[in-house]
């Protein structure tokens, strides 16, 4: 126990520090890991199953929340394909370059070898990219969404990889997956009864391991796709959000243990320190490659610059790949790979702090579209004579839109990024626009200035934040109504300019009081 108690300390505290440093928390996990490895701390056994948990259960929440009409989109198959191909041949030139100079464990490589390095370098991590989306709550935005395509191409791209390489292929009977389909229609209808407590997240973790990745890596397919396929077959389900709900916390521990099996490859020697730094200089040109590619397919600069930034790291997968798929590398490379996929998150965490800073220095090189060549979901939003703007349309959105526009006579528009739920409301007859807060060319194009009263009820608090930020760079004149889950949160918003707010739970008993008061048709006093 002594180990364990070492490295969750170590974890924790690192974890805090990076907190404390304005950087994701998952930098400071990486950080203990090569730490306690140089301390000499060993692993626990269970460190890499823990890890691959959290993988699974990652991807299958990818799964549960994923529209299949992004993927066939060709800024997300298209870009992820010819990006793919154009990083592979550009890292394989650049590799050959330190081969011809006899650079270390670059000399005397073969062009075959040097092109499989190159084809591991163009994956992007998808534990890295997803765990950061959600930290800014930016999974639902355009750049989320195309992000999460590109990474789930790449992702079959690697199993198409494998399974052309290994040297047992995939079972005839992985056939028989087409199964899980009707087997998904007889299950999601167990969903409306698991209820809230414990079983809903076990079956999440049963439908994760077992029809998923068990059942896959049975048949000599990866484990993960099987996660992310179920996850997929069970989103159609109205319970499938709550299903991914319940699962977050376990899957954020489990991931926990990711960066750290990362840290305890151990601490690289000065060669391989050099080889990893050289690979570093790849990663300008390849996020420089997925926003080119993004801007010709109509993406807003800003849209392909946030998504190129995010993609913009290697992924541990892909490398690995390349030392296990008789490449003639050998053991040696561990070190080089890790360091390499360890500094790319650190890296990819420092740019993603101020992506829009990066979004002025391409305004040349990526010059703005006309606006009959943007995108359909990149487009100016036309807000009429809105008076009132609610960011966000969950529940608690759709309640402060209906009390706005009945109560109180107001025109209101409702702002949601998450097209599934937008067009649903919009059938429901809300006015409602697609769009994403946290953009400050949003507010440039909804001219703020003819709104009176703005509601931020978005999710994620750091995207409420961050939309309060726009609101006040855009000179917007009215009045900030936010809401927040934890008192501390509050505090943040209004010190950041909210003129009001409300905590989840303030208003809950006197609500329930008044219901309850109505249904017993007991009167009011007189001044209540």
């Amino acid at each position: 126990m002594g180990d364990i108690a070492a490295i969750l300390t170590t974890a924790l505290g690192a974890g805090l520090l990076a907190s404390v440093l304005r950087l994701p928390p998952l930098v400071g996990f990486l950080a203990a890991g090569f730490a306690l490895s140089a301390a000499g701390v060993s692993a626990p056994p269970l460190l890499d199953v823990l890890a691959s948990l959290g993988v699974t259960l990652l991807l299958f929440g990818i799964g549960l929340k994923l529209d299949l009409r992004v993927l066939v989109r060709s800024e997300v198959w298209l870009t992820a394909s010819a990006h793919m191909a154009l990083t592979t041949v550009v890292a394989a030139a650049y590799l050959g370059l330190f081969g011809v100079l006899g650079v270390g464990l670059l000399a005397d490589q073969g062009w075959q070898t040097l092109l499989l390095v190159g084809f591991a370098l163009s994956f992007s991590s998808t534990v890295f990219v997803v765990k950061t989306l959600e930290e800014r709550g930016g999974t639902a935005a355009l750049s989320g969404r195309t992000a999460i395509g590109i990474l789930i191409v790449q992702d079959l791209a690697a199993v198409a990889f494998l399974a052309a390489t290994h040297e047992d292929p995939p079972s005839l009977w992985a056939f028989g997956l087409v199964l899980l389909i009707p087997a998904a229609l007889l299950v999601r209808p167990l969903l409306d009864h698991l209820g809230h407590d414990e079983l809903r997240p076990l079956f999440g973790l049963v439908a994760a391991l077992v029809p998923g990745y068990a059942l896959f890596e049975a048949v000599g397919l990866k484990g993960d796709l099987g996660a992310l396929v179920v996850g997929i077959l069970l989103a159609p389900h109205a319970g499938s959000e709550a299903l991914s709900k319940s699962l977050f916390s376990i899957k954020e521990i489990l991931l926990v243990g990711f960066f750290l099996s990362v840290g305890f490859t151990g601490l690289p020697t000065l060669g391989e320190l050099l080889i990893s730094a050289a690979l570093l200089l790849l990663l300008p040109l390849k996020a420089a490659g997925f926003a080119a590619l993004l801007w010709t397919r109509g993406l807003r600069r800003r849209t392909s610059v946030r998504t190129a930034t995010t993609l913009g790291n290697f992924s541990e997968f892909g490398l690995i790949v390349a030392v296990a798929a008789g490449s003639g590398l050998g053991e040696e490379w561990l070190g080089v790979l890790a360091t390499t996929v360890a500094a790319s998150f650190l890296l990819s965490a420092v740019v993603g702090r101020h992506p829009d800073a990066f979004v002025e220095l391409t305004r040349r090189v990526l010059p703005d579209h006309p606006v009959e060549r943007l995108h359909a979901d990149d487009r100016p939003i036309d807000v009429g004579d809105a008076e009132a703007v609610v960011l966000g349309m969950g529940r608690v959105g759709r309640a402060a839109y209906e009390r706005l526009t009945r109560d109180y006579g107001l025109r209101v528009v409702g702002v949601e990024d998450f097209p599934s739920r937008q067009e649903s409301l919009v059938a429901d007859g809300l006015n409602v626009v697609l769009g994403d807060a946290t953009d400050p060319e949003f507010w440039a194009r909804m001219r703020p200035h003819h709104v009176q009263l703005a509601v931020l009820a978005m999710p994620f608090h750091t995207s409420n934040v961050d939309a309060l930020r726009k609101l006040q760079d855009s000179e917007f004149a009215g009045t900030v109504a936010v809401v927040a889950q934890y008192d501390d949160d509050l505090e943040q918003a209004r010190a950041l300019g909210a003129h009001t707010g409300f905590q989840l739970y303030d208003g809950v008993g006197a609500e329930l009081a008044d219901r309850a008061a109505d249904e017993a048709g007991l009167p009011r006093r007189d001044g209540g």
